[in-house]
């Protein structure tokens, strides 16, 4: 009778089951007293985006070369010009009344015109000579406020370093530079796409004088004209530090001038280089 008993209770077990059968997952949550999800797989939506985000906050913080850069945003890094027969010189950390009145003078001399790169803080100090070097006819870029290492710096400093050096110029020469070159040629990727984003262009070079190290006048001669080509951006200084030394910069300048004018070259700034307007 039991055996009969216990095979009845089995039988309707089994239909019991057959006719309610448990959703995929709900006994383990059941066992932990939880409860059963509301979709089979409801956990997957969650761990796709979850997934999607990690990758997306990995790429963020990977760190790009200067080169990755400049292949990333051809239109708006750029460290030369198109290959024609045109160089730019470029004379950073100006103004700086040791230097930046000698460089002027070699320029008028030789009827050139070139591309001043201005730090905010020397231009409010000597608005006289930023004055000079736009009244002579060259142009001026910004090149931040108080020449810090930018990916040192949080985004609101770096922004901030930037639109206190335009405000600076435009109260000065009345327009607000396109072009801005990075202390030490050094940004980041978030800080370029904000530059991108504003309508900047970020120029560094492909010809570096070195003439920062006070090296002297046939060092930096050669230094450029080993490795000067078409469409050339040209690196050097007409400001520096309190014990700087940049005679040999000075005294080669006119020599690189006439033996790229004798090799047929011109001299034009770099918003005729680029091929961009000078201001925003």
């Amino acid at each position: 009778m039991k055996k009969k008993l216990l095979c009845t209770l089995l039988s309707s077990l089994l239909i019991l089951l057959l006719i309610c059968p448990w959703q995929s997952g709900w006994p383990a949550a059941a066992a932990q007293g939880g409860k059963p999800p509301e979709h089979p797989s409801g956990s997957e939506p969650a761990r796709e985006t979850s997934s999607r985000e990690a990758k997306e906050k990995r790429k963020e913080q990977q760190i790009l070369t200067l080169g990755q850069l400049i292949k990333k945003y051809p239109e708006t890094f750029k460290i030369h010009g198109p290959r024609v027969k045109e160089v730019a010189l470029t004379f950073d950390d100006v103004p700086d009344p040791r230097f930046t009145p000698q460089i002027l003078d070699v320029l008028k001399a030789h009827h050139i015109k070139a591309t001043f790169f201005v730090m905010g803080s020397r231009a409010k100090k000597h608005p006289e000579l930023v004055e000079r070097i736009v009244r002579e006819g060259h142009v001026i870029g910004n090149h931040s406020y108080n020449h810090p290492v930018f990916h040192k710096l949080e985004m609101d400093e770096y922004v901030a370093e930037i639109k206190r050096t335009e405000n600076t110029l435009y109260g000065i020469v009345g327009y607000k530079p396109k072009l801005i070159r990075p202390p030490y040629g050094d940004i980041t990727e978030r800080q370029l796409r904000w530059a991108k984003q504003q309508g900047y262009k970020i120029v560094n070079w492909n010809v570096d004088s070195l003439d920062w190290k006070g090296i002297s006048k046939e060092a930096v001669k050669r230094n450029v004209l080993s490795t000067v080509g078409q469409g050339s951006i040209i690196l050097q200084h007409a400001g520096g530090g309190t014990t700087s030394n940049l005679s040999g910069t000075i005294d080669a300048l006119p020599d690189i001038i006439q033996t790229l004018k004798n090799k047929g070259y011109s001299f034009v700034t770099l918003p005729r280089l680029l091929h961009v307007p000078k201001d925003k």
